[in-house]
């Protein structure tokens, strides 16, 4: 039902070895059975992979487009941008990358947008969705680098939380400008390679950068991967891959109260970080990457466990129906996890 499959890329392990009731990850694979829309569940405890299943005609081989589950990926290399020179502190100017605009003659509260506030979604930028401007968002989808001009701020940067998928794919341009080559070389280079997983494909804009906000692909064991690395503070193999000072500092919550406080029907007490969520679920607190459609990495830390869902992307499907497809995603994983005694 969801043995894990043999391969060399994780040690395998039972529920009930890691200390799981393995009744409760029946039900919550039996209740994943019957959802239409979902295509992997993962589940590792204590570093080992203990419960693996795909559904909906995928298998182990696939790999899934994991829409803004991207941006935690964006918030990684940030912080390895960071410890290696290539930005200086979270305090740069969003204008000080990008020289070929006259900033002076717009609106002179951009001047002031920080690295930090881009991290956070504090930008002031609009928050597409629910601000009227995701249709123009995603008509100019091949460039969206004049919009950093054209969209007008719609508060004060520092002040409110404005979930921008623009600011996203710009903080990714910024590490590429800082670090002179491409964002796919640099995640390449600095995470994928040393934590052994394999970026399978990441689109790009007509100016040949790659989005900060989405579209990269994975396999669900390689996002577990990543999962996984939080949980080990950033070290893999005795590598430091990712700082952890940056690990404990990205986790934070910065903005709270969103939502309404709550996703669902067990996710609650929602915030977010640097390009992380964190919610609560029963008696647990977590943090995780989340993509529409249903893309997730959870990452309990007082458990030592990460769960990892994908599922169709929904591409150019927004609104409620979106909603209503991605939410019984969000449920299912949220009843499991407040279930956990």
């Amino acid at each position: 039902m969801y043995q894990p499959v043999e391969m060399d890329d994780w040690e395998n392990s039972t529920p009930a070895e890691q200390g799981l009731d393995p009744d409760l990850v029946l039900t919550l694979y039996s209740e994943a059975d019957s959802l239409s829309n979902i295509y992997s569940l993962l589940i590792v405890k204590n570093n080992y992979l203990v419960a693996e299943r795909y559904f909906n005609n995928t298998t182990v081989s696939n790999s899934f487009k994991i829409a803004s589950v991207t941006k935690s990926y964006v918030s990684a290399l940030t912080g390895i941008a960071i410890r290696e020179n290539i930005l200086s502190d979270l305090d740069q100017k969003m204008v000080a990358f990008f020289p070929e605009y006259d900033w002076e003659s717009m609106d002179p509260r951009k001047s002031d947008i920080t690295i930090r506030q881009i991290l956070q979604m504090r930008s002031g930028y609009p928050w597409e969705e629910f601000d009227g401007y995701y249709d123009e968002l995603w008509s100019s989808y091949n460039n969206w680098l004049p919009l950093v001009l054209e969209f007008p701020l719609t508060n004060e940067p520092g002040t409110q939380f404005g979930y921008s998928n623009l600011t996203s794919h710009i903080m990714g341009i910024i590490i590429s400008r800082a670090a002179k080559t491409t964002l796919l070389d640099f995640a390449n280079t600095y995470l994928c390679d040393p934590l052994n997983i394999n970026l399978i494909l990441w689109n790009h804009d007509a100016l040949g950068y790659y989005y900060g906000s989405g579209d990269m692909y994975f396999t669900s064991r390689d996002l577990a991967k990543f999962g996984n690395l939080y949980l080990n503070n950033g070290s893999y193999n005795s590598t430091q891959i990712i700082p952890g000072e940056w690990i404990t500092e990205s986790l934070k919550e910065y903005s709270t109260n969103l939502y309404n406080n709550q996703l669902g029907s067990y996710f609650r007490d929602i915030g977010y970080g640097y390009l992380w969520w964190s919610a609560k679920a029963g008696k647990y607190s977590f943090n995780f990457a989340w993509g529409h459609g249903g893309q997730s990495i959870i990452i309990i830390q007082d458990w030592d466990m990460v769960i990892v869902t994908t599922a169709n992307p929904l591409d150019h499907e927004s609104g409620e129906s979106a909603w209503i497809k991605t939410r019984k995603i969000i449920d299912l994983v949220g009843k499991y996890i407040s279930s956990i005694p």
